[in-house]
């Protein structure tokens, strides 16, 4: 992410900002749209909402959820099949080796 200090804070124009009145949440570039992203869902609510239609209305592709790992994982495991074998205790620690 670009370093951005108070002079080049101060020279962005308000459309720069999630909430132009008050200049939060900076989403000039790519990387400060992620931070945005980042920084709202910490808050939460209304304001995670805000920032999430602003950053994607000027920037389509960032936070947009692809498939979350979480989403794929469970795919992924899917249902068991029932077992034609009847399920029983292992007897011995060979019983549980010999699976």
């Amino acid at each position: 992410m670009a370093k951005l200090n108070a002079a080049r804070r101060n020279a962005l124009p308000s459309s720069d900002f999630v909430f132009p009145g008050s200049r939060k949440f900076p989403i000039e570039d790519a990387s400060h749209a992620r931070d945005a992203l980042s920084r709202a869902s910490a808050k939460g609510g209304s304001v995670q909402s805000e920032v999430e239609s602003k950053v994607h209305a000027r920037f389509p592709g960032i936070g947009k959820k692809k498939g979350s790992l979480r989403s794929a994982a469970s795919r992924s495991r899917g249902a068991k099949k029932p077992s034609s074998e009847p399920t029983r205790k292992p007897s011995g620690i060979a019983d549980i080796f010999n699976r």
